[in-house]
Order: structure tokens, then sequence, then C-alpha cells
């Protein structure tokens, strides 16, 4: 499984991070005379003192995954009060996307400092459904687990998000990348359930809430969800889109799939399709 907005999501709390690596310890700066003073609301992370900040700016300089991973864990030793541990592992976690494992591992670093952290609760949520297979013995707590954070995340986004020193615009767009993630793993449990009705529902609020980054693996899921409840000339609007996001990529797992979901749905408009049940992509 292959998707675009946990990384929007993570990419905008790492944005808000490596903004620290401009700024002063929390404390030092103070408003330019004449300057209004920041707007209330919840204030970024920030490190208390400089040779912590330093630590941190060498930390979030790392490009290798598993020395990024280190350097955080380091600095999560050193500075054990840090408010910049969260942010950093939040970098990790972001580095380790298609890495399941090391993706929950780095998530529920975060959620041991802040339990409410909305991208970690999706980021954690999307691994446990990249993980799970229907031979797991324990599927149904999976289930359960992945569904809880996706529900939790869509509560804590609205409270636990820095709301001073950014846009409108850059909170809106993080918010709505922990959205439509949270909607998109509720919509793929429902999805694997064959719940197709609220597969449904869910897959479509996942859609609508990043018209300008359409994923391709949503829009596919979507397509198979209405083609179910056969709702046919809708699930051909969206197969269409699916097909033409994979243009270039059309040998990949989605890029096969929606085109198999493509002819089957143009076999059921002419009356010549089997009755089988379409297929997603493997993981």
């Amino acid at each position: 499984m292959k998707r675009a907005a946990i990384v929007v999501a993570v990419l905008g709390v790492c944005t808000w991070s490596f903004g620290q690596s401009n700024a002063k310890p929390a404390g030092q700066a103070t408003p330019a005379a004449g300057q209004a003073a920041t707007p209330a609301g919840k204030r970024p992370p920030a490190a208390k003192t400089q040779p912590e900040f330093e630590a941190y700016k060498a930390a979030v300089a790392q490009t290798d995954p598993a020395a990024l991973e280190k350097a955080t864990d380091d600095f999560a030793a050193k500075f054990p009060d840090s408010e910049l541990r969260a942010p950093l592992y939040t970098v990790v976690m972001g580095r380790y996307q298609g890495n399941p494992d090391k993706m929950m591992e780095a998530g529920k670093k975060i959620l041991a400092i802040d339990s409410d952290d909305p991208a970690a609760l999706v980021g954690v949520a999307q691994a446990i459904v990249e993980k799970m297979h229907d031979s797991d013995l324990d599927k149904d707590q999976e289930r359960a687990d992945a569904k809880k954070n996706a529900e939790r995340a869509l509560v804590t986004v609205e409270t636990d998000v820095p709301t001073s020193g950014y846009s409108p615009e850059q909170i809106n767009g993080f918010k709505n990348g922990v959205r439509s993630e949270a909607y998109f793993i509720l919509g793929t449990l429902s999805f694997k359930a064959s719940d197709w009705a609220d597969a449904e529902t869910n897959l479509r609020k996942s859609v609508d809430l990043m018209p300008q980054q359409p994923d391709a693996f949503t829009i596919f899921q979507l397509a198979v969800a209405l083609d179910m409840q056969n709702k046919l000339p809708e699930a051909t609007k969206y197969i269409d889109q699916a097909v033409d996001l994979t243009k270039d990529r059309a040998d990949s797992g989605v890029g096969k799939a929606a085109r198999a979901e493509k002819d089957r749905l143009t076999k059921l408009s002419s009356g010549t399709a089997p009755g089988q049940t379409a297929t997603p992509p493997k993981n």
C-alpha cells in the first residue's frame, strides 16, 4: 500500500521542525519595536538552551534514516525533557515511509512523549494496516488498534497542533493531510471487511480533503467500493481517474489493479462481466 497523504502530514510537521533551525531557543526572541506579538495559541516546540538547540540541528541534518534515528535516540537520552524530541522522531517516521516496522517504532516513541500527536497516531495506524494480513491470529486487535488511532487523530488534529507562528494555509494543509490519512485508514479497514458503504463514506472523505494531491490507491479503492454497491457510473468515473493517475506506472500494483477494474466495469456496462469481486493490489 502506497499513500501520499501521510507524507504530506509528516512533511507538515517536519517543516515546522526545520523552522526551528533558524530560530533561537525559547525565551531569547522578542518582538521588534512596533511589531505585534505572536497571536495566542499553542506555540511550536522550542529548545530551552543553546546546547540543546545545536544538538537538535546536528541530529536533524542527518540524511540517512538509520543515522537520523540513532542521532535522535542520542538526543532524547541527552535531553530527556526537550520539546524537540517528538519533532525529531516525526522526521524519523517520515524518513521510514514504506518501512512499516520502523515507522511504527518511531511513531510509538512520539506517542510515548505525546499520546495525542495526530501525525504519530495516523502514522502508527498506517503501519498497522500495511503490516496486517487476514491470516494474522490477532487481526481483530490490529484492526481495532488502527481504527482507534485513526479516530483519535481526527479529534486531536483539532487540539494538538501548534496554532501560533504559522499561516492559516500551513495549518489547514497539515490538518487536511492528517484527516485525509485518517479517513483513508478507516475506509481501508472497512474495505478489507467488505463493508462497502462505510468504505465509500470514508474513502470519499479522504479524496475530497486532498483534491490537489489525488492518490491513485485511495481512488481505486473508492471505485471498487462503489462497484460493489452497483453504483457503476460513479465507479467508472473514479476508476478512469485512477487509470489516468497511473498512466506512467501502468505495471505497478495499483496500475494493474486499476486497469483490471476498468476492464471489469466496461464488461459490466455491456452485460458481459462475471460476478467476481475486484481484487486490490498487494502491499
